[in-house]
Parts: C-alpha cells; structure tokens; sequence
C-alpha cells in the first residue's frame, strides 16, 4: 500500500521515526501549549520583528483575541539580497524584542533559525525553533536543531511531497528530538484563479500526515496565499481538515509591514476569525 509517494520499504527504512505509530499521536508541548492534542492552537504575530514597541503591541493584542504562541521573524530569508529601511532583519536585538514580549504576555516564541552557527544563541531566547521552507533539506541545519532540544517547526517546502517532508522530520527525530511539529505553507503548482496567489494549499496533506505519521500538523494560511482576503478561509478550513493549529501574520497596520504587506492580518480582522474558529471548533470537537 502507498499512500502519496510512501512506500512500505521507506516505513520500515527510512523514516520508520516518524511514521511509528500514527494512532499514538505525538503532542508537542510549547511553554503551557500543547500542539497535537485535542485542542486547535493559533500561532500569530507579526512576519517580521520591526521594533520592540511593536511586537509587544501584537502580542498583547493576538493574545487577547485568543492566540496561544507568538510568532515573529529576527531573521528573514528573503527572496533577494537587497535590505532597505522597509526591508530588513534585527537579528539578535529581534530576538531580544520576541523574549521582553514573551515576558509581557506569557505566550510561548516560535521564531526562525536559518544557519547551524546561530542555533545555540537562536534557542537562548526562543521557545520553538522554525525552519523556513526553502531550508526543510539543509541537512546540517536539521540536525543542529534536533540536537538542540527545542522544540522544532519544520515548514515544508514549496517543491517537496510528503515523503520528502517526513524525511526531513526524520533528520530531526534522529537526534533524539521527538518535538517537531509539521507546518503546511503551501505547494507551487499552475494557478487557476490567479498568479499573485503564491502558493496552493495542499489541503489533502493534513489528512495524509495523520493517516500516516504521529506528529502534529499544522497550517500557514499567510505565506501560502500571499492574499489577506484568503487567509480566514483557508484558516478554517484547516480547521475542519484537522489540522493542529494555523499560524498567521498579524500587524496592527498591515499595508504598513516591513515584510510581506499583502498578506497580514489586522487586529480586528484577526479577532472576527477567532471568533469563526471557535464556532466550527465546537461543530469539529476542536476547541480553541
């Protein structure tokens, strides 16, 4: 039997780690956040960390709609070299801004690590470790995390299929870091509706990964669509696929953001989505 492009042979072989035991679910603890269990956890913050001020404002104010972990880049791999004032990374001084907000609200950090050198200080400060898509096969990078302890979000990248995907988790899960967490961005395919939609959400996957491995997964509605008015669709229907959680950009003026303006979330826009996640989360049995 195969399911995707898995083969009985790459259970037993190659990534018998992270396919051991689908029906045992492995759940993921973030700080007091567990991800895998019955409960669906949102993620939200802002792309990238453009002043202290700032994330704490979005923290405070994702927290109060109802999202559990703040998410926010000090590090951004973007798609050109250039950097400009409304183009850039604070790198560590970022990161310290992510650990005073953690400190101010209580939520857990997920922020993205993208060199091995920088694993050790990265984790000094954050709670989750993220590797962007277009790092989900640098291998030494995986490994550094997995030895690292923290626990993992391994976005998949826009080219790769499932089994892939869960080859890269198995990198992680080999170091002896059982806590990775699967995230969904989004697969590039022919666009039918229109070019300026990033990415196609592989919406079947999070039915797949469960069928067919034990860890949590979740969704990235933001960076798939590139589209704000797509985003609270996309979100609940993650919920209702079963997905673990979502994780969103949020920004108090989202034409405004430093990084990828198209796609970010207002407060109140944000809190009206909260609102629709936990009226299908009672249909699903996912509370949130």
């Amino acid at each position: 039997m195969t399911m995707k492009d898995i083969t009985e042979g790459d259970i037993q072989n190659n990534i018998p780690l992270a396919t051991k035991d689908p029906s045992n679910r492995t759940i993921v603890k973030f700080g007091d956040v567990a991800i895998g269990g019955d409960k669906f956890v949102v993620i939200a913050g802002p792309c990238a960390v453009e002043n202290r001020d700032q994330v704490i404002d979005i923290a405070e104010n994702v927290k109060k709609s109802g999202a559990q972990v703040l998410r926010g880049g000090a590090f951004k791999p973007l798609t050109f070299p250039y950097q400009n004032e409304k183009s850039f990374e604070l790198g560590e001084e970022g990161l310290k801004y992510l650990a005073e907000a953690r400190e101010a609200t209580g939520m857990p950090v997920v922020t993205e690590v993208m060199d091995p050198r920088t694993v050790e200080m990265v984790a000094s400060y954050a709670d989750v470790l993220q590797i962007g898509a277009r790092n989900m096969q640098n291998f030494p990078l995986l490994a550094e995390v997995g030895r690292s302890g923290k626990p993992v979000l391994l976005k998949r990248h826009f080219g790769c299929s499932l089994r892939d995907w869960l080859g890269a988790s198995e990198h992680i899960l080999v170091q002896g870091n059982p806590n990775v967490v699967l995230c969904e961005r989004g697969v590039s395919t022919a666009h039918t509706h229109a070019g300026t939609s990033r990415f196609i959400i592989d919406i079947q996957v999070v039915p797949a990964v469960r069928e067919y491995s034990h860890l949590p997964i979740i969704v990235d509605p933001s960076h798939a669509t590139f589209k704000r008015s797509y985003v609270p669709a996309i979100s609940k229907a993650a919920m209702a696929v079963g997905a673990d959680g979502i994780i969103l950009d949020v920004h108090p003026v989202p034409e405004q953001a430093a990084v990828d303006p198209l796609q970010a979330l207002s407060y109140p826009v944000f809190g009206q989505l909260m609102e629709e996640l936990r009226a299908i989360g009672q249909a699903v049995g996912r509370p949130i």
